[in-house]
C-alpha cells in the first residue's frame, strides 16, 4: 500500500510561499475588530413586547401572496436554551431552535469566534470550551469519544448515549453510533452542545443530551476561503471553504485533505472531508435543502496499553516486531494459521501486524419545509447514511457495510392559547438499518492479513415514534415548556460464531439469535423565570433512554460470542436547577446542578480481546454534578474564559458476577463508575489589539485540568490526571486588494510543558485468584487494552486567506 510522508517543514515552506507571493496586500487598520462578547451559555428571555391586536386569518388565494420571508443566517452568538420565544419569531425560526438550544435545555453554543485563530485539528480542540464535555482520544486521529456529563466515557470506540446532528441532519445511524471522523472544526460556524436527558426531543439514544454542528452559511463566507495546518508529527491539513447567496440560492462547499504520521507508533494517517449545504428558496412558501458528507480514512492503529505499558513506553517507541520489541511494546496474539491453535501462536505489534482502519462514510440528506401562513411551518427530512468499514485492530477485524435510512416530519406552529404566546411542536419520525458484519480472524503476514471467519452478525434496528412539545409563555418572565416523545425500536439479531478443530479446521457452528422489542416514553418540564434585567433562573424536569445495539447482544465478558440477549434499555430521570447572571455586556455567568437516576444504566468494559467491548446492565446509578461557564470582557481587549465540571456518579445497585472456574460475587453499591473524571477545567486567558499599528494581533494562553479517575469497577486502579498548557499567537488582517479580502496567520505550541499523560483509558475488567479474592491494583495495571498516551509537546502553524 503506498503511504504518502509529507516532508516535516513542508507546513512551513507553504507558509512562507503564501506570504511571499502577497506582494500587493495591504493591510487595513481602519477597520477595528469587532469586541462583541460570544456568550458561553443561554440567553435570557427577552423582555415582553407590545402585542398587536390579533387579525383574523385572510384567505390565500393564487393572486395574493405574501413576499418571501427573509431568512436571517444563524446567529452564533445566541443559545435559546433559556429563552422565551418571542411574538415576532416565525415558526420556521422557532423549528431551527430545537436542534440548536431547545428553550429550557441547559445549552452552550461554541461560536466560530471562540477558535478560529487556532489550529483546530478536531472537536477536541473546540468542544472543552463547554462545561459538561468530557473528550476521550478514540481509534483513529479523529475519532474522539465526545462524553456529555459522563454519558460516553464509558465506552471502547465511537460515541453513544448522545444524539449528533449536522445542521439539522442526523449524523448518529438507528444503532446509536456517531463516530467523529468526519468532523473537521474548520468546516463550522457554531457548536450546540444540548446537555441532560432528552428523549422527549430527540428520541433514542439521548440520554446524556445532542450535538448540532453548523456549517457555515455560503453568505458568510461569500467567497473562498484556502487554509493550511501543518506542525509536529508530520501533520498537514489543506482545506477549502466556498460560499455564495445568489438570489434565492444560498450554498457553502468545504473539503479538506488531512495526514500525518501520528505521535504513536504505527498512527499515521489520511484522510479527506467533503461537507456541502445549499438552500434553495423555491416558493415563497417552500425552501428545499440538501446536505453531502463523505470522508474517507485510511490510518494505521497502536496497541493499547496497559497502565504499566503505558509508564514504560508511552509512545510505543522501538516496537517494530515482537521478537524485538522494545519494553513496554503492546502485542497481540495471532494465529499462525489464522484459525486455531493447532499450528501455534504469534505475537506481533501493532506495526508488525498492519492494524489499522479503512472506512468511508457518506452521508446524504434531502429537507423541505412548507409554511402554510406566517404562523405555521411543516418540515420533512430524508436521510441516507452508509458506514462501511475495515477494521484490523487487534486480534481481530471487524468488516462490514451498514447503510441507513432516516425519515422524519414535524409541524411547528406559533401562535397563542389564551393571550399567551405559544410554541407547539409535533413530529413523527422512522429510521431502520439493516446489516450483515464479519469479525474475522488477523493473521502473521503484515498488512492484516485475514484469516478464517469468527462470526457474522446479521442485524436490524428501526425505530419509530411520536413526540409533542409546547412552549408557553405564562407571564413576560415566565416561560414554561412541556413535552413528551414515545418510541418503538425493534432490535434483531442472527450471531453465527464459528469454531475450527484440528490442524485441518473442522468447522462448527453456533448459533445465536435475538428479537427484542422496546417502547420507551420521555416526559420533560421545565420552567424559566428573568428575574430582573441581570438573573435568569431555570429548572427542569426530564427523561432518557437508549436501547442497547444488536451487537452488545452477542459478546460475552471474555470478548468472544455468546449469548448477551437479556440486555435492557437504559433510563434516566434527571433534575436541573440553573442561573445565568449577565449584569453587563463584558460578563456571563452561568451554573448548573444536576442529578440523574439511572435505572439499567448500559455499561461497557475491555476484553481479552483487543477491540472487542463488552456491555452489561448497571441496576442503579446516580450521576450527579455542577457545571459552570464564565466569560468576562473585563478590560479593552482582555478576556477571561472557564468552563468547569464536576461529575460524581456512582453505582447504588450493582452485583458483579466474576468468573474464574467458579462464580464469585462483589457488591459494588457506592462504587464510583469507572471511566469518569471527578473535576475537568478549561480556562484561557486572551489578548487582542483592537486598535493601532498592530490591530489584530493577539494571543492566549490556555490550561487544561481533568482529574484522575477508575479504570475498574472495584475502584483499584487509577488512570492519572492531568494538567497542560497551550499556548496562543495569532494575527488577522482586513486587505486592501481586487482579489483578496483577509489575511489569518497562527502559531500554536501544544503541550507547553510537555507533560505524558493519559488521554484515553478504557474501563478494565476485574479479576480474582482461584481463592476468589479479587485481584490487586499492581495485577490489574498489567490488563491492556486499555490506554493512549496523549501528544507530546507539539508546534503547529497555519494560515488563512479568504478571497472576494
Amino acid at each position: 500500500m503506498f503511504r504518502y510522508h509529507p516532508p516535516g517543514g513542508a507546513s512551513a515552506l507553504l507558509l512562507g510561499a503564501a506570504l511571499c507571493a502577497i506582494p500587493s496586500m495591504i493591510p487595513s487598520w481602519a477597520k477595528a475588530q469587532s469586541t462583541a462578547l460570544p456568550p458561553v451559555t443561554v440567553e435570557a428571555p427577552q423582555a415582553a413586547r407590545a402585542k398587536p391586536a390579533a387579525a383574523k386569518p385572510r384567505a390565500r388565494t393564487a393572486s395574493v401572496r405574501r413576499p418571501a420571508r427573509a431568512r436571517a443566517a444563524p446567529t452564533v452568538a445566541t443559545a435559546a436554551a433559556a429563552r422565551g420565544a418571542t411574538p415576532s419569531e416565525t415558526a420556521g425560526a422557532a423549528r431551527d431552535s430545537l436542534n440548536r438550544a431547545p428553550a429550557g435545555q441547559t445549552a452552550t453554543t461554541i461560536d466560530r469566534r471562540q477558535f478560529d485563530n487556532r489550529p483546530a485539528f478536531s472537536v477536541a480542540d473546540v468542544l472543552r470550551d463547554s462545561p459538561g464535555i468530557s473528550i476521550k482520544q478514540g481509534n483513529g486521529p479523529r475519532d474522539f469519544g465526545i462524553s456529555i456529563r459522563g454519558s460516553n466515557a464509558r465506552n471502547g470506540f465511537g460515541i453513544r448515549n448522545l444524539v449528533i446532528f449536522d445542521d439539522g441532519f442526523p449524523v448518529t445511524q438507528p444503532d446509536g453510533l456517531s463516530r467523529s471522523d468526519l468532523i473537521d472544526p474548520h468546516a463550522y460556524g457554531a457548536i450546540d452542545v444540548v446537555r441532560g436527558p432528552s428523549s422527549a426531543l430527540y428520541g433514542n439514544y439521548a440520554t446524556g443530551g445532542a450535538l448540532n454542528f453548523r456549517t457555515r452559511p455560503g453568505g458568510t463566507i461569500d467567497g473562498i476561503e484556502y487554509g493550511v495546518d501543518g506542525g509536529g508529527f508530520g501533520y498537514l491539513n489543506n482545506y477549502l471553504a466556498a460560499g455564495k447567496k445568489v438570489g434565492n440560492f444560498e450554498g457553502s462547499l468545504f473539503a479538506s485533505d488531512a495526514r500525518g504520521d501520528g505521535y504513536l507508533g504505527n498512527s499515521w494517517f489520511n484522510t479527506q472531508t467533503v461537507n456541502f449545504l445549499g438552500t434553495l428558496q423555491a416558493t415563497p412558501d417552500d425552501r428545499f435543502t440538501v446536505k453531502l458528507i463523505n470522508n474517507d480514512l485510511t490510518a494505521r492503529l497502536p496497541i493499547r496499553a496497559s497502565l504499566n505499558q503505558f509508564y514504560l513506553n508511552p509512545f510505543q517507541r522501538g516496537c517494530t516486531t515482537g521478537a524485538t520489541a522494545a519494553p513496554g511494546c503492546g502485542t497481540v496474539t495471532l494465529f499462525n494459521n489464522g484459525f486455531n491453535t493447532a499450528a501455534g501462536t504469534d505475537k506481533e505489534t501493532a506495526l508488525q501486524a498492519g492494524l489499522g482502519r479503512d472506512d468511508r462514510r457518506t452521508i446524504v440528506g434531502g429537507r423541505w419545509e412548507h409554511d402554510f401562513d406566517n404562523q405555521t411551518t411543516w418540515r420533512n427530512q430524508f436521510v441516507f447514511d452508509d458506514r462501511n468499514i475495515n477494521q484490523p485492530t487487534g486480534s481481530t477485524s471487524a468488516i462490514g457495510d451498514f447503510p441507513s435510512y432516516n425519515f422524519m416530519s414535524d409541524v411547528t406552529k406559533r401562535g397563542e392559547i389564551l393571550g399567551m404566546d405559544s410554541t407547539t411542536f409535533v413530529g413523527a419520525w422512522y429510521n431502520t438499518l439493516t446489516a450483515s458484519s464479519d469479525t474475522r480472524n488477523v493473521m502473521p503476514g503484515g498488512n492484516a492479513t485475514l484469516g478464517r471467519l469468527q462470526s457474522n452478525l446479521f442485524s436490524d434496528t428501526t425505530n419509530y415514534g411520536i413526540r409533542a412539545r409546547e412552549e408557553l409563555k405564562l407571564t413576560p418572565a415566565l416561560t414554561a415548556i412541556a413535552g413528551i416523545g414515545w418510541e418503538t425500536t425493534n432490535l434483531s439479531g442472527r450471531n453465527t460464531a464459528y469454531t475450527y478443530t484440528g490442524a485441518a479446521g473442522t468447522t462448527t457452528t453456533a448459533i445465536t439469535t435475538a428479537d427484542r422489542q422496546f417502547q420507551n416514553t420521555a416526559p420533560e418540564l421545565a420552567l424559566l423565570y428573568r428575574l430582573n434585567g441581570e438573573w435568569q433562573l431555570r429548572g427542569r424536569v426530564a427523561t432518557g433512554y437508549g436501547t442497547p445495539q444488536v451487537s452488545n447482544l452477542f459478546v460475552l465478558p471474555t470478548g468472544l460470542s455468546g449469548n448477551n440477549t437479556g440486555l435492557q434499555p437504559q433510563t434516566n430521570l434527571g433534575y436541573d436547577i440553573g442561573a445565568d447572571w449577565t449584569p453587563n455586556n463584558a460578563l456571563k455567568v452561568s451554573v448548573t446542578g444536576f442529578y440523574e437516576f439511572f435505572k439499567d444504566e448500559l455499561v461497557s468494559q475491555a476484553t481479552p480481546i483487543q477491540g472487542i467491548s463488552y456491555t452489561f446492565n448497571a441496576p442503579r446509578s446516580e450521576h450527579r454534578g455542577v457545571e459552570l461557564a464564565a466569560d468576562w470582557k473585563f478590560l479593552p481587549g482582555w478576556r477571561f474564559s472557564a468552563a468547569y465540571t464536576y461529575l460524581d456518579e456512582v453505582y447504588t445497585e450493582y452485583t458483579e458476577n466474576i468468573t474464574n472456574g467458579a462464580v464469585f460475587s462483589f457488591n459494588r453499591a457506592g462504587n464510583k463508575i469507572p471511566g469518569i473524571s471527578p473535576n475537568e477545567l478549561t480556562a484561557r486567558l486572551g489578548y487582542d489589539q483592537l486598535s493601532g499599528p498592530l490591530q489584530g494581533l493577539g494571543g492566549f494562553v490556555e490550561v487544561q485540568w481533568k482529574d484522575s479517575f477508575y479504570m475498574d469497577n472495584a475502584n483499584l486502579l487509577k488512570a492519572p490526571g492531568y494538567e497542560l498548557v497551550n499556548l496562543n499567537l495569532h494575527y488577522k488582517t482586513d486587505l486592501v486588494s481586487d482579489y483578496f479580502r483577509s489575511l489569518n496567520l497562527f502559531l500554536e505550541v501544544r503541550n507547553v510543558f510537555d507533560r505524558t499523560y493519559v488521554a484515553s483509558a478504557n474501563n478494565i475488567a476485574n479479576s480474582v485468584t482461584a481463592a476468589g479474592v479479587q485481584n490487586p491494583a499492581s495485577v490489574l495495571a498489567n490488563t491492556t487494552g486499555s490506554i493512549y498516551a496523549g501528544s507530546p509537546r507539539a508546534f503547529v502553524a497555519g494560515m488563512k486567506i479568504a478571497f472576494k
